[in-house]
């Protein structure tokens, strides 16, 4: 079965469109030792932060401030009225030199009333006659000693300052001390579980937006995501890395049990349904850039085109470092090349190989005009010829961008298969290929994403499959070109 979302540009945009929720959890997953490290750097700064502050010690006395009268209704409620709004008066006056003085003498304190009118704050809720004197020092018994001293200076301060002229008259407010400050046990400040929490969140936010920015300015392509923001041509298939691939580079032949290989498999179905319309099934195979794994592709491809019961043709048209015959196991030294100039007929170099349908047309000698070769008059005769011979015939050619051979090719041929690595294409890169093949008015086939990493993030998503059997070869029912 074929995901049509692969094979049809126009399905394959809307569902684009419902997968940037997942596109934004998998920058997430991709990015998460990024945040984790954020984490433990926020948690890890404010632990620091926490540890080298001094702790201060919190120590608070309150005191009532009431009127005195003769006692009626009316001398009570204007009496208590007065007390509340005279509460503000002598919360002021708490940080004033006419309380603290007295209270630097009476503790011994090297410190100046200004400095000391920093470590005291003074509050009054609203609407009430309590005055909260709340002292922050070093040292707990130092803190309640000067809470409680400013709070019984303070009385003494405003019993002097609203006592009348007069001899023998008494003032009107009397402060009375209604709590007394006590020697705090824990400190008040560094507050470290919540230094953590906000360290914490503050690496966690921080981690997020690195990992975001991280994605949002990386250049290579690296899934199917990346690809359907830089072009609408479907994609036809993924293959995931393989770090033999140089070594057994014929998955399709040497493990057809493997996941790599279903993969190539999975590319064969969806090559079927590729520009149905076109009866010519033929295909350039080319990529941006060199070491994309274009040969591989191409070679595997038709294997398993081959296996399938199909007559298939693979070209060696890297005219400058050919590598089909090499990875086939055949002798290369006569091949296209020579049937272009003329040297040597088509049915004599062309090789079998393996027991299918698979014939493979070697580059021949490296001549020095590669370009005018594969640009002449008689390459197109020459893929007119194979198309009317065979049911596929792969072209593998130079990358796009060091060289035009691969777009001339492309022009003539009428399809190309664009081959992009995963974590080494670049963004520009694919865009320059894909503008060369434009230049020349070579239609684009479709994309195929190689060396896919078979985990995290970015898993190619032919890879999260569990093993197939290996399919048996059909017998040749199904036509794959009309």
């Amino acid at each position: 079965m074929t995901d049509t979302s692969r094979t049809n540009p126009i399905f394959a945009r809307e569902i684009g469109r419902t997968l940037d929720l997942r596109d934004y959890f998998r920058v997430l997953r991709k990015g998460l030792w990024i945040i984790v490290a954020s984490i433990f750097v926020g948690v890890g700064a404010a632990a620091a932060v926490s540890f080298l502050q001094t702790p201060l010690y919190s120590a608070t006395a309150k005191v009532f401030v009431s009127t005195q009268s003769a006692g009626t209704v009316s001398d009570l409620v204007q009496g208590n009225a007065f007390s509340v709004q005279r509460v503000r008066t002598y919360s002021d006056l708490v940080s004033t030199p006419l309380v603290l003085s007295p209270v630097i003498r009476q503790l011994d304190l090297d410190i100046t009333p200004e400095l000391l009118a920093k470590r005291i704050m003074a509050s009054a809720p609203l609407d009430t006659s309590i005055i909260a004197i709340t002292v922050n020092d070093t040292d707990p018994e130092r803190a309640a000693a000067i809470a409680n001293s400013a709070s019984q200076n303070l009385a003494a301060v405003v019993q002097d300052v609203e006592s009348p002229a007069l001899e023998g008259a008494i003032s009107p407010v009397k402060l009375t001390r209604a709590q007394e400050a006590t020697v705090p046990v824990n400190p008040a400040s560094p507050k470290i579980p919540l230094y953590l929490l906000i360290g914490a969140a503050a690496g966690l936010v921080a981690g997020i937006l690195i990992a975001t920015l991280r994605e949002t300015l990386e250049t290579r392509i690296r899934n199917e995501s990346d690809l359907k923001q830089l072009t609408d041509v479907a994609v036809l298939g993924g293959i995931g890395f393989d770090p033999n691939a140089k070594a057994n580079p014929l998955t399709v032949h040497a493990d057809p049990q493997s996941r790599r290989a279903e993969s190539f498999r999975t590319l064969r179905t969806n090559l079927s349904f590729l520009e149905v319309a076109r009866a010519d099934r033929s295909f350039v195979i080319t990529s941006s850039i060199q070491s994309e794994g274009k040969s591989t592709t191409g070679a595997n491809l038709a294997i398993a085109l081959a296996d399938a019961g199909f007559r298939v043709l693979l070209v060696d048209a890297d005219l400058r470092r050919p590598m089909v015959a090499n990875y086939l196991g055949l002798e290369g030294a006569v091949g296209l090349t020579d049937v272009l100039i003329g040297r040597e007929e088509l049915h004599d170099v062309m090789q079998p190989w393996g027991l299918a349908g698979l014939f493979v047309l070697p580059a021949g000698h490296v001549p020095p005009n590669p370009s005018e070769l594969l640009g002449s008059v008689r390459m197109s005769q020459l893929i007119k010829e194979l198309n009317e011979d065979f049911d596929v015939v792969l072209f593998d050619s130079p990358p796009l961008l060091p060289v035009t051979d691969a777009a001339i090719l492309a022009k003539k041929v009428g399809g190309t298969i664009m081959v992009v690595a995963a974590g080494r294409t670049h963004k520009n890169q694919l865009k320059g290929a894909l503008a060369a093949l434009a230049n020349v008015g070579a239609p684009v086939s479709g994309i195929v994403l190689t060396m896919l990493p078979t985990k995290g993030a970015n898993a190619g998503y032919e890879l999260r499959y569990g093993a197939y059997e290996y399919e048996q070869p059909p017998t040749k029912h199904a036509k794959l070109r009309r």
